[in-house]
C-alpha cells in the first residue's frame, strides 16, 4: 500500500519569515507541509522518469520548493526513496477478519489489486524492483513494505484457518502467501493485464483449494 499522497500545496517556500522567532537550538524547524509537497513530488517523478532519471531539481521544481529545502531533510535520492518506502512499511497492512478462509484470502486480494493497480504504483513498483538489483538498500527497504507485512498477514489468516480447521496443522504461511499474491502480481505489475469480472473471487477459490490440498 502507498501511503496517502497530500495534495498539492502550491509553492511552500522555507523563509526566516516562516520559522518562529525562536527556533529549538541546535535544530533547523522543518515545514512539515513543505515536506509533504516533496514527498507528494517524489511519487511524482519516480512515476514519470523513474529511478535513474529522477533528480533533486526535478522533485524541488514539482514541489515548488528550492533544492536546498530537499537537501536539509534527505542527503540523496536514494535516500529520499527509501525514506518513502519504509514509511510505507510502517503503515502495514490490516489483517482480514471474515470469519472464513475464502473470505480472508478474499479481502486479502482485494486490498492488493487496489495497490497493484493504483496509478502511481504500477508504475514506480515495476521500477524499484529494477533498481534494487543495484542498490540492495532498495531491495531490503521494498522486502520490509511488500513482503514483510504481507508475511504478517498472511501468518494471521493461516493461524485463523488453522484454530477453525479449514487448514492442516502446518500450513506454511510463505506458501499461503506465494499461492494467493503471487498470480495477482504476475498479471498486473508483470503483464499488466486487465482484472476481468468475477477474476478475484476465482482465484481466492483456487488459492483456497491449493492451501487446502496441501
Amino acid at each position: 500500500m502507498l501511503p496517502a499522497m497530500p495534495a498539492h500545496p502550491g509553492t511552500p517556500r522555507e523563509t526566516p519569515g516562516d520559522a518562529p522567532r525562536r527556533a529549538p537550538a541546535g535544530a533547523a524547524v522543518l515545514r512539515e507541509d513543505v515536506t509533504d509537497a516533496i514527498r507528494a513530488a517524489v511519487f511524482e517523478e519516480l512515476a514519470a522518469v523513474g529511478f535513474a532519471r529522477m533528480s533533486i531539481e526535478g522533485i524541488a521544481r514539482r514541489a515548488g520548493v528550492g533544492k536546498t529545502a530537499v537537501y536539509r531533510r534527505w542527503k540523496s535520492k536514494l535516500a529520499l526513496v527509501l525514506d518513502l518506502v519504509s514509511a510505507v512499511a510502517a503503515e502495514g497492512l490490516p489483517a482480514p477478519a471474515t470469519g472464513s478462509l475464502h473470505g480472508d484470502v478474499r479481502a486479502l486480494l482485494e486490498v492488493a489489486a487496489h495497490a497493484l493497480r493504483h496509478p502511481v504504483a504500477s508504475r514506480v513498483i515495476p521500477d524499484l524492483l529494477v533498481e534494487s538489483a543495484r542498490h540492495p538498500e532498495i531491495a531490503d527497504a521494498i522486502k520490509a513494505a511488500l513482503l514483510d507485512s504481507r508475511q504478517g498477514v498472511a501468518a494471521v489468516v493461516v493461524r485463523e484457518a488453522v484454530a477453525r480447521g479449514e487448514l492442516p496443522a502446518g500450513t506454511d504461511p510463505d506458501r499461503a502467501l506465494d499461492l494467493i499474491v503471487g498470480p495477482l502480481y504476475w498479471r498486473l505489475a508483470v503483464v499488466r493485464g486487465e482484472l476481468p469480472a468475477g477474476y478475484l473471487d476465482g482465484l481466492a477459490t483456487s488459492a483456497v483449494a491449493a492451501l487446502r490440498a496441501g
